[in-house]
């Protein structure tokens, strides 16, 4: 027993932290136009730190993503440390760089997470960015949506591309949760012009349920899987309110809210940790998210 509670502790603290793997996702949501297929690679919650997550372990994953050849890379937030079981920090300025690397046609797009906020005490003293995060991003060309969209177009037929705000900014005197989000979803997708299909970044899969059949899917971080999963299961909850949709694709038809409608949530296991440098059957991915091309598989 001794030696097997060895050997586990071993493999999720020195192996799968680690390790990445590519997830990929095939759908068509609902009145997505025929003929625009689109590649979104995903990477999420990256928590630098060393060893776990260090500059040369994000350029690798970088190489990867790049290597896929996805039309637009999305990052979903948190690229700093999130818990103190490190050797050291990466500075912004290292892992932005390395985040620089990535390309794709239609760009590289970002949101901030809740943790690129609460490690910044001058952006919670203000109340408002700029982040530390945010900066180091847009000093590479990354571009960072807070509350915001952009048109993007392939093959001459367009779609949208909107980030919101991090839904827990603010902290309420140290409350993880008790504080004051920046998100403005209504306010975000008013600032969409036409009828095309509108694609969602949100850091947290909170907001999923007040999302309107106007966007076409949510893209979520955030619980890291879970963290720990045995057998399928998570045995401790992800923080915030995001315990019914702690990974994975999520198709949500007829809620008292949207009745009748489909709507779409993927949510990423990200790539770093919080709270531990932990993993167990969370194996921290890339996520390829297919568009359009008529399927249905998760």
């Amino acid at each position: 027993m001794v030696a097997g509670a060895t050997g586990l502790s071993g493999y999720a603290v020195g192996y799968e932290p680690f390790s990445v793997t590519e997830t990929r996702y095939r759908l068509t949501p609902p009145g997505w136009p025929r003929g625009l297929r689109v590649t979104l690679a995903v990477l999420a919650d990256i928590h630098a730190c060393e060893p776990w997550m260090s500059a040369g372990h994000i350029r690798a994953i970088v190489a990867r993503t790049n290597a896929l050849a996805p039309d637009a890379t999305l990052l979903l937030g948190d690229y700093v440390v999130a818990h103190k079981w490190i050797f050291g920090r990466v500075p912004s300025g290292d892992w932005a760089r390395a985040l620089g690397a990535l390309t794709a046609p239609l760009g590289v797009h970002a949101v901030l997470g809740n943790h690129d906020w609460w490690d910044d005490p001058i952006a919670q003293l203000r109340g408002a960015g700029p982040t530390e995060s945010g900066t180091a991003l847009g000093s590479v060309g990354i571009q960072v949506y807070e509350n915001d969209v952009m048109r993007l177009t392939k093959g001459g037929q367009g779609f949208w591309l909107a980030g919101l705000g991090d839904q827990y900014a603010l902290r309420n005197r140290g409350r993880r949760h008790g504080g004051r989000g920046l998100d403005d979803l209504p306010g975000t997708l008013a600032k969409v012009t036409d009828n095309g299909p509108v694609v969602l970044m949100a850091h947290e899969p909170d907001i999923f349920p007040r999302v309107p059949p106007r966007v076409a899917l949510t893209i979520s971080g955030h619980t890291h899987g879970g963290q720990i999963r045995v057998m399928g299961h998570i045995p401790f909850k992800p923080y915030g309110r995001t315990e019914p949709y702690a990974y994975g694709h999520f198709v949500e038809r007829g809620t008292d809210r949207f009745p009748g409608v489909e709507r779409n949530l993927i949510v990423s296991g990200g790539l770093g940790c919080s709270g531990l440098p932990v993993r167990f059957g969370a194996m921290p991915e890339i996520v390829v998210i297919e568009l359009g091309d008529g399927g249905t598989m998760s």
